[in-house]
């Protein structure tokens, strides 16, 4: 036999009636134009495959392995010491009890037959060893952990294609992508045309798509409710879609990944083609996906994205004239019918008609050749024809192959289709002359017919399958044309149901958490899983707010009270809601002269899901004019709890806000109600001293004034009387000295007149002038005493209003410190709501060499 061809059988002689010894060998490059496989039931159709699989194991062909009964498994059942110990654990129970034989006797049976046909068939104990070395096996359960999981949320991830280049496949691997996925929650016979699900959702793939943007089942449902973009052809979004049933089709999409049963499909293994075909070492894969435990949706649903997957594998490989790879299905039925469209059969139809030019040969198979397409398959080049059930089921075949490759002529078909017998298959290659009959080889593995779920484990631990295939990734923190770094794959645990909103939603009740706790949701050591870089929708009724990221990252790490890392990076901006509420309060007293208003904000960062908030313990200094307008670009997003949900629990909140600002707002007015002095609030102390002060110095003089006008008018009177008294003392001073001057010449000249010395003077003349000298004396002291008199009464009167101008100092020096201070409460109608409801706050989710955290990127 020839190292580089497919040895598949020898050649029935049909006139001799038995097998000849000349080999069917087949050139593996032949495959690059397809081959289907038909036969019923017990015909050998699942040997010539294994066959055929083997052979291309010896080749170092990778493989994808569509088992959808089980039968594939046996691909794993390779014992080249051919030891019955080997066998035995394989061998079904049920043949111990009909043949009445013990299962050792029954396993040294197999292994007696498998040693002896191997070596009818000229299979040696080097070739089974090549077979144990040539390929790693491995067992793939979509949708169960009994194999190797498979996450099938990275198949929504962008395909690594120029979307320019390669719009069409994309558009044809969307339609069909979005055709399983609503097939999944039992929207069947879906028109891509009519059907307004199928054109939303496709149109939520394209816009992310065509971007390079990943999208998983979270966004795509998120993106349902609150679509990125705002038309759908010539009408608004809303008019062609309303959101009333747009939220109906998210819930309904929201019960795959709230199911538990799909829990599964969220877990495992990327559909990474290339890790499926090879392991990192370079070495061939042969990865078979059992599919035996799904039902037909589920089936269809991860047959498409398998297939899609490998479709968009094999348009990112270079042209090749040789096989490359295989694509084995083992059951067609259903996946490429004749009339209908599943959403797998438009990427079979273009592997079909496409794969030859990359190297990637499909392998079909049916036992059931009634239901296929022949259209479709008119080019594939090889035909494998085994014995039929009913004459329907050939005459079908005949129809279809009529038109097949090559044309094949019916009724030398018809004679030899009639001629089979068990393992005995018609080969019609187009690159052979004529059709030939052979009889399938000995399968190097152990036939043992379908293996159950609970049997995989046990497989792929007896073949040493490698489970450490790269995880679904989670979608990026941001879009990969961003200017954040993208997270690093999230475990499967992040993958978690959405939490759809709608107005009359509600959530189940949940104690209140502490208030430390709630406060440490700023904390950090947190990674952003459970985000979407889709803002969920909020409830019809419910305001939505942007606090501003107005920390840098240094500042963040100091408001966090921890030292900055030397090499942190922002991963993302991540948004979580929080409740804001902001009041203005007006306090208006037009008797104390209080016309003030003032704001009080509050940001809860963790409302209780209950709806009860100590409005107290967040008070915050935030401005509500200085809030966004929008997120930050490419940011993320935390899913809505309750209450902020729940449009009727955020309203009861709104209520008991502005009944606790009613009950706990007040402001202090002073007021000295004597002077008729009064304050508000943004009045301090002092000023309002000061004017009290002024105040009672105004009223004070007037008082004084008004008071001490009397006094003022006697003190002035006597100063008056005084000052023309003292003006007459000293004229009386001046007359009584001009007096005694006179009266003393008189006297000289009266004793000179006695002694003779001069004119004698009449003594009458000299007592006049001494009464005259004596009168102005008497008026001398008489001024004097007035004088005196009138000063002692201007003292008194001084005293008098002294003590006046005192009593009323001091009365209006105590009237400045008579001051009240007094609560100025506002109305019900005082109050004014500025802002209530869902404010999004920014955090930083910062990457360093001790691992990530999240720290607030606001501050109040």
């Amino acid at each position: 036999m020839a190292e580089d061809s497919f040895y598949l059988g020898k050649i029935f002689d049909l006139k001799a009636g038995k097998l000849s010894k000349e080999l069917v060998e087949y050139d593996p490059a032949d495959l690059t134009t397809h081959a289907v496989v038909t036969g019923m039931t017990g015909s050998g159709k699942t040997g010539l495959c294994i066959g055929l699989l083997e052979e291309a194991a010896l080749q170092g062909v990778p493989a994808i392995i569509i088992d959808p009964k089980g039968d594939l498994t046996n691909l794993l059942l390779h014992f080249p010491e051919l030891m019955p110990q080997d066998f035995q654990p394989w061998i079904d129970p049920d043949i111990s009890r009909r043949t009445n034989k013990s299962m050792e006797d029954i396993a040294d049976e197999a292994a007696t037959a498998w040693q002896t046909g191997l070596k009818e068939w000229g299979i040696s104990n080097q070739r089974l060893n090549d077979l144990n070395n040539a390929v790693k096996f491995a067992i793939y359960t979509p949708g169960s952990d009994a194999g190797i999981s498979v996450s099938v949320l990275s198949s929504l991830a962008a395909p690594k294609l120029n979307w320019e280049d390669n719009r069409e496949v994309l558009r044809e691997r969307i339609s069909s992508t979005v055709t399983a996925l609503l097939g999944l929650v039992g929207m069947n016979d879906i028109d891509p045309i009519r059907s307004r699900e199928h054109i939303l959702l496709s149109n939520i793939f394209e816009t992310h798509w065509s971007e390079g943007n990943d999208l998983d089942l979270t966004e795509l449902i998120l993106q349902t409710q609150t679509p990125p973009f705002k038309n759908l052809g010539a009408f608004p979004v809303d008019t062609f879609f309303p959101a009333k049933d747009r939220m109906e089709l998210a819930m309904t999409l929201n019960n795959i990944l709230a199911a538990p049963a799909f829990e599964t499909w969220r877990e495992g293994q990327a559909l990474d083609i290339q890790s499926l075909l090879f392991t990192a070492e370079g070495q061939p894969r042969h990865s078979i996906f059992y599919l035996a435990h799904l039902s037909d949706g589920e089936r269809m649903f991860f047959v498409t994205l398998l297939l899609s997957a490998v479709e968009t594998w094999m348009r990112t490989q270079a042209g090749s004239n040789s096989l490359r790879a295989m694509l084995y299905m083992d059951e067609i039925y259903g996946y490429l019918p004749p009339t209908a469209t599943p959403p797998s059969k438009g990427p079979l139809l273009r592997m079909l008609k496409q794969a030859r030019a990359f190297g990637l040969g499909l392998l079909l198979a049916t036992q059931n050749p009634v239901d296929i397409d022949y259209k479709a398959l008119s080019n594939t080049g090889t035909w494998l024809i085994g014995k039929l059930q009913t004459e329907r089921d050939k005459n079908r075949l005949l129809d279809g192959l009529e038109s097949a490759a090559g044309g094949i002529p019916r009724a030398a078909m018809d004679k030899l289709i009639s001629t089979l017998g068990k393992r005995m298959f018609i080969l019609h290659n187009v690159h052979a002359k004529a059709p030939i009959v052979f009889q399938t080889r000995w399968t190097m593995n152990f036939l043992a017919g379908p293996l159950t779920r609970n049997q995989i484990p046990a497989l792929n631990e007896l073949v040493h399958a490698d489970t450490a295939l790269p995880s679904a990734p989670k979608a990026d923190s941001v879009s990969r044309g961003g200017s954040v770094a993208s997270a690093e794959p999230a475990s499967v645990e992040s993958f978690q149901p959405v939490k759809i909103v709608s107005a009359a939603s509600s959530a189940l009740p949940e104690s209140e958490a502490p208030i430390e706790n709630r406060k440490a949701a700023s904390a950090v050591n947190q990674k952003p899983d459970g985000t979407s870089s889709t803002k969920p929708t909020i409830p019809a009724g419910v305001r939505e707010y942007y606090l501003p990221q107005n920390y840098s990252m240094p500042e963040a790490f100091k408001a966090a009270q921890r030292a900055m890392p030397n090499q942190a990076m922002i991963q993302a901006i991540m948004y979580r809601p929080t409740l804001l509420a902001a009041a203005q309060i007006r306090f208006l007293d037009r008797k104390f002269g209080v016309d003030t208003s003032e704001i009080r904000v509050v940001i809860v960062e963790a409302p209780d899901k209950n709806g009860i908030v100590r409005w107290d313990d967040f008070l915050n200094n935030v401005s509500v004019e200085n809030l966004d307008s929008a997120p930050t670009p490419q940011a993320r997003f935390s899913m809505v709890d309750a209450p902020l949900n729940d449009a009727k629990r955020v309203t009861a909140l709104q209520k008991d806000f502005a009944d606790w600002v009613l009950r706990n707002s007040a402001v202090t007015a002073r007021a000295n109600t004597k002077l008729k002095v009064f304050a508000g609030p943004d009045v301090t102390q002092a000023d309002f001293m000061k004017a009290c002060a002024d105040t009672a110095r105004q009223l004070r003089d007037a008082e004084i004034a008004k008071k001490s006008a009397v006094l003022d008018r006697k003190i002035k009177s006597l100063q008056d009387k005084l000052s023309r008294e003292e003006r007459e003392l000293q004229m009386d001073q001046s007359d009584l000295q001009n007096r005694k001057i006179e009266a003393g010449a008189n006297l000289l000249e009266l004793g000179a007149g006695l002694l003779g010395m001069g004119r004698k003077k009449s003594v009458v003349t000299q007592f006049t002038k001494h009464r005259l000298s004596q009168q102005a004396e008497s008026d001398v002291e008489e001024s004097v005493k007035a004088v005196s008199d009138y000063k002692t009464q201007l003292i008194d009167l001084e005293r008098e209003r002294d003590l006046l101008v005192e009593q009323i100092n001091s009365m209006w020096g105590d009237t400045v410190n008579q001051n009240e201070e007094i609560n100025i409460t506002p109305k019900k109608t005082d109050i004014f709501i500025k802002a209530f409801g869902l404010a999004w706050m920014p955090f930083y989710v910062i990457e360093s060499e001790s691992g990530t955290m999240e720290l607030p990127a606001f501050g109040g």
